[in-house]
């Protein structure tokens, strides 16, 4: 299981327009929307935010993990948004956030999105990779990144 297997150049924004923690994550939950992934963004989003209330999923580094597990998601999805200027996410290490993930997954999909936040995370510690990611010219260069590193 990989990555690039839940993603495509349709569920990358390369500027995210929201400037607080709660719009981007709802921004990220519509590009799924809009890719008819999910069949409640409301539900997906309250999720979100209740998955937020037990700790903050942004990792540091510039980085941010939001997760969700519902009955609302059609199949598992990895979201991508980019915000050049960093936003304040709350993230464990106080620094703004530039990187989003967002994985979402149908509530009885067992730990398929632990797999994945493994899988990001590993290669989120490597400062190259995350360099990469904020260089990225388009959606198909975030593709490559992705599948390359």
């Amino acid at each position: 299981m990989e990555v690039k297997e839940f993603i495509n150049t349709s569920l990358i924004k390369m500027n995210l327009e929201s400037s607080k923690k709660n719009e981007v994550i709802k921004e990220l939950i519509n590009i799924v929307a809009d890719n008819d992934l999910i069949t409640d963004s409301e539900e997906v989003y309250k999720k979100a935010l209740d998955r937020e209330a037990k700790g903050t999923t942004g990792v540091g580094k510039g980085v941010a993990i939001p997760h969700v597990k519902s009955s609302a998601v059609k199949k598992p999805t990895v979201a991508f948004g980019r915000s050049k200027d960093g936003i304040d996410y709350g993230s464990m290490d106080e620094k703004p956030t530039y990187l989003f993930f967002l994985i979402v997954v149908p509530e009885e999909s067992h730990d398929q999105h632990l797999k994945l936040l493994a899988q990001l995370s590993r290669k989120l510690v490597h400062d190259d990779f995350r360099e990469s990611l904020m260089e990225a010219k388009s959606p198909e260069d975030i593709l490559d990144i992705l599948e390359n590193n």
